[in-house]
């Protein structure tokens, strides 16, 4: 070999070293970034899994990769929430029993039906509860209706069912689906509808997270920097929600149920 051809081979190299740092730095970004709108108003995994295909994991690996990141992060945020006392601790654990049995339900029929189905209703329901949201201009105000504890329970498994069924059958930004159920649904505080949803989120992605850890899917020198940029996502993220509320939470939910109409749109059509 000349010394020019070797010259240019060392070259590449450096190059094709260096695009990888930089894409790997990028990465980094949009973990953090998925983590930060994760912590506030869920649907991270719309901008993290696309994140990791386009580094170049698989398929697997990118779920088991960003299970394991989103999960460490999560966690981090339920300790700044429950720090605030922004935690409603019994419908956080009766939802979460109710989601993991509903997303296991939803799990086993997805092996059965087509999600298609599902994608055409969610081209109509998620504009209509985007207006929802856009007409209820303060998520924060007082709710007049005072719900009896039976009626909340009641309301509490149906929505853990519910959601957790859709969790388990499609499952992107099932934790903004959790959000905007507690708030409308039960009435509660945004904070409190933040907090309580990172419960759920960490309760249902732990089953998940063993699994992929048991089968080898989890690519760990990634997951672990980006478990780092999550975790700094998720507790600037689980801030800004603590201290402003729906002013911060309002528009990162309608930013979120954009990103997933779109998602559902390509997935359908593209």
């Amino acid at each position: 070999m000349t010394l020019h051809a070797l010259g240019v081979k060392c070259y590449v190299w450096i190059l094709v070293v260096w695009e990888r740092k930089i894409m790997f730095i990028v990465l980094l970004g949009l973990i953090f970034l998925a983590a930060f709108i994760d912590a506030i108003a869920g649907g991270g995994a719309l901008i993290a899994l696309p994140a990791y295909y386009a580094f170049g994991i698989p398929p697997h690996a990118a779920l088991g990769t960003n299970k394991f990141a989103a999960s460490t992060g999560t966690l981090f945020a339920v300790g700044r929430f429950m720090k605030s006392g922004s935690i409603r601790w019994k419908i956080a654990l009766t939802a979460s029993v109710l989601a993991i049995f509903g997303s296991t339900i939803g799990a086993r029929m997805a092996l059965l039906l087509d999600e298609r189905y599902l994608q055409y209703l969610m081209l109509l329901a998620v504009p209509l509860i985007a207006v929802v949201v856009l007409r209820k201009k303060d998520l924060d105000a007082p709710q007049e209706q005072h719900l009896t504890k039976k009626q909340e329970l009641l309301l509490t498994v149906g929505i853990g069912l519910v959601i957790g069924w859709y969790d388990g059958f499609f499952g992107p930004a099932a934790g903004t689906f959790y959000t905007l159920a507690f708030t409308t649904v039960l009435h509660m505080k945004t904070t409190d509808a933040c907090g309580t949803t990172k419960v759920v989120n960490f309760a249902s992605g732990v089953g998940a997270l063993a699994t992929f850890v048991m089968n080898g899917k989890i690519d760990f020198k990634i997951a672990i920097p980006c478990a780092a940029a999550a975790v700094l996502g998720n507790w600037i993220g689980s801030g800004l929600a603590i201290k402003n509320g729906a002013k911060i939470v309002r528009p990162i939910l309608l930013a979120t149920m954009s990103l997933l109409l779109v998602k559902v749109a390509v997935d359908l059509f593209l």
